[in-house]
């Protein structure tokens, strides 16, 4: 368990990224965290009726599916108004992803916490985010704690997530990562590459309560790295290199690693230079391991053990190396 205080403080650290996030809707049912960046309002989910509660079943809610959101706001209003919390809930999304109208995050917050009132799930989750962060609304702690406890016992899989980080907040150490657990377990059980990650480091590790598994590491580390976590993948191609969890797969470990570098992870594009360069996985390649070296230190990366390899290569070498990282970005 030598890892555990870097394991709590990396999931911790997310939670004021994550709370962020969740006050603007994201795309493909969102994305917490360990949640990423504030999500682009360009595209929409598929339209997921639960999102609004009892489905409006009138003109706003198609005017909104056909992309008519001005239209849209101006036939939920006055029924917002009047405590339709369906037509609430439409109203601030449209509001908090400025579709139609200038973003604003305050009537956001105010259509959010109307309809979390009046206990939509999704409206509970936004709002507690929102009194977290308290920017657009007073930070209020204690009430957003109650709406994601009860938006995670309805099995929203975002507030799952954040609920289980704030349990690691209110309880440092590994107490808080004993009643983190079973929410981040929960999140996972929904899919969520977040929640999944999270439970693969905590297996990783084990707690006092919670043995090490690091066959059940490895599974978790897998579904994460399949939705394209990242973070996941580089875990998983170590893993598999180093045999740990399950079989010694150098070629898996490759793929993976490669998978991770693609996606822009500095710290794969290193690890993938060094495959390159000892044939790891893949036939040894001087010109591709020097290329993704590049690449990695171009982003801030400086490795003792690929700046003397690099020393070692010809000049043409290098040359070939440049233009195939240019091509590579």
């Amino acid at each position: 368990m030598r890892r555990l205080p870097t394991i709590a403080l990396a999931i911790s650290a997310a939670i004021p990224g994550a709370f962020a996030q969740a006050a603007a809707p994201t795309d493909k049912d969102d994305k917490p965290v360990m949640l990423r960046q504030p999500a682009s309002t360009d595209t929409l989910p598929s339209i997921d009726p639960n999102r609004f509660g009892d489905k409006p079943a009138d003109e706003a809610f198609g005017a909104f599916q056909r992309g008519l959101y001005l239209t849209a706001l101006n036939l939920a209003l006055p029924r917002a108004e009047k405590g339709d919390a369906a037509a609430q809930v439409l109203a601030a999304e449209i509001y908090a992803r400025g579709l139609g109208v200038p973003i604003n995050q305050t009537e956001a917050a105010r259509w959010y916490g109307r309809a979390a009132d009046l206990g939509v799930i999704e409206a509970q989750f936004r709002y507690g985010a929102m009194l977290l962060q308290g920017k657009y609304v007073p930070r209020d702690k204690a009430k957003a704690e109650k709406l994601m406890k009860a938006a995670a016992e309805a099995g929203n899989r975002m507030a799952q997530f954040n609920y289980g980080q704030l349990m690691m907040v209110n309880h440092p150490g590994e107490a808080g990562l004993d009643e983190a657990f079973p929410w981040f377990l929960k999140a996972a059980q929904a899919k969520l590459a977040d929640g999944e990650y999270a439970v693969s480091q905590i297996y990783a590790n084990g707690t006092l309560k919670i043995p090490r598994d690091d066959k059940k590491a490895r599974e978790f580390l897998e579904r994460a790295a399949k939705q394209n976590y990242d973070t996941a993948q580089l875990d998983l191609a170590t893993w598999y290199i180093e045999g740990r969890g399950g079989p010694r797969d150098y070629k898996a470990g490759f793929r993976w690693m490669h998978r991770a570098a693609m996606t822009g992870n500095v710290a794969a594009q290193a690890r993938l230079a060094r495959l390159y360069r000892d044939g790891i996985g893949t036939e040894g390649d001087f010109i591709e391991a020097a290329a993704w070296y590049i690449i990695a230190r171009r982003a801030g990366l400086a490795a003792y053990d690929l700046d003397s390899f690099m020393d070692g290569l010809a000049e043409d070498q290098i040359k070939q190396a440049m233009t195939r990282a240019n091509n590579l970005r």
